[in-house]
């Protein structure tokens, strides 16, 4: 069959490499891909958030099956744009519609959703630019760190902890003073929860859910978790500290509750749903939700994946979830992220990389990578992640960590202690 995935970083280069291995793939087009996805397939030069040009494309190429990669064209309602959308209607999307993406689109519903079907989460409120003066109050009833988020999309850079009152007095006047543009124009400040964080995703129709691995990622841009956040800088899977209990918990107190929620408002929801969770005392508690699957965590969850992810994929539109099952690869996958000197703030495109051919007992997931002729250059903040397989996490870091100093591009930086915390 003919499949139109949709992005460029290295979550699709993931996807892309884990589709093409299906004997159900006929054609994979990617829209519009990096140097490292045309490998898997044909990239394209189409934007995901091109919706016309998209639908006109999925005609004229018999496409069969769209997946959707990035937050953006699905909080845009990529999903009702074809749904709705004479001669596009009978094609499957895989993304939530638009106001199941609102889940991550906007922190505010998401925090309301989590509220009304007991979900556990951090205590919150919300403010606007009108309640300013609210905001900076609340702010003093709080013990530190403080943590501010965008309401909105933004770039996964729109939260801020800060252990400073002050600081967080001025942050909450900078975002609401448009700091990440319309996506702060509302601000939720919520309780800060001490514990380890990890990440689980499942596969849902709205209604039949499927578990597939859980991850750890480590979003910091330095050493020990320091600095500030970025996309993400490695990830590992499974996670050793999520036992059968915590997984139970997260099952019964998490999912089903956010599964129930969904039917009960109405939602069509035919993707993934990425819970971004905290265990707190032994118990977890949902940080965040996400409408697609996580960047770098893909890199580890699919590559864990032993079943047909196309098959899986179908089952979805096809109502047939519920009888599939996925597997897992019992091994440890660990990533780590090269990344452009300066990332996340200012940094340089255009860098030529070496070294890639060098590259042994991993697999190299381009993100910000841009094919020039013979020559793969840079082309973002985080250029290529590394996995690799172990019997233990140490063995796998290793094995990443080799390889990462194996291929060269000015300025390139990674961190040496993913799944330090752990071991």
């Amino acid at each position: 069959m003919n499949i139109l995935l949709l992005g460029n970083g290295g979550r699709e280069h993931a996807f892309a490499w884990k589709l093409s291995q299906s004997p159900l793939c006929s054609k994979l087009y990617i829209a519009p891909g990096n140097a490292g996805t045309a490998s898997c397939g044909e990239n394209v030069p189409l934007s995901p958030e091109d919706f016309p040009a998209l639908g006109d494309f999925a005609q004229q190429h018999q496409i069969e099956l769209v997946i959707v990669g990035p937050e953006a064209p699905l909080v845009k309602g990529i999903f009702d744009f074809f749904a709705s959308t004479p001669g596009l209607q009978t094609i499957p999307v895989i993304g939530p519609s638009q106001e199941g993406a609102q889940l991550e689109g906007s922190k505010a519903y998401a925090k309301a959703f989590m509220q009304e079907f007991g979900i556990p989460t951090a205590a919150y409120q919300e403010f606007s630019a009108s309640r300013l003066e609210e905001g900076l109050a609340y702010l003093t009833t709080l013990p530190p760190p403080y943590v501010l988020k965008a309401d909105g999309l933004a770039a996964g850079k729109g939260v801020v902890i800060l252990n400073s009152l002050e600081e967080a007095q001025t942050e909450l006047r900078a975002m609401l003073g448009g700091k990440f543009g319309s996506a702060s124009a509302t601000v939720v400040i919520e309780q800060f929860l001490s514990g380890i964080e990890f990440s689980v995703f499942v596969l849902t129709d709205g209604k039949d859910w499927q578990l597939l691995p859980e991850a750890k990622d480590y979003k910091r841009i330095g050493e020990g978790d320091t600095g500030p956040n970025t996309g993400g800088m490695g990830a590992i899977s499974p996670v050793p500290f999520a036992d059968a209990q915590l997984m139970d918990n997260v099952r019964t107190r998490i999912i089903e509750p956010t599964i129930r929620g969904i039917q009960a408002r109405g939602i069509t929801y035919h993707g993934f749903i990425f819970f971004g969770l905290i265990r707190v005392d032994g118990d977890p508690y949902v940080i965040e939700y996400n409408c697609r699957m996580g960047d770098p965590e893909t890199e580890v969850v699919f590559p864990r994946l032993k079943s047909d992810l196309l098959e899986l994929l179908l089952a979805v539109p096809s109502g047939k979830l519920g009888s599939t099952y996925p597997e897992a690869d019992p091994r440890t996958a660990a990533t780590i992220f090269l990344v452009s000197g300066g990332y996340p703030e200012a940094y340089e495109k255009g860098i030529a990389i070496t070294g890639l051919e060098g590259i042994e007992d991993s697999i190299p997931f381009h993100a910000g990578t841009i094919q020039e002729g013979n020559q793969v250059k840079t082309n973002g903040g985080r250029v290529l992640a590394l996995t690799s397989y172990g019997a233990s996490m140490p063995d796998a870091l290793v094995r990443s960590l080799r390889n990462a100093e194996k291929v060269k591009f000015e300025g390139k930086y990674y961190r040496k202690d993913i799944g330090f915390d752990l071991v």
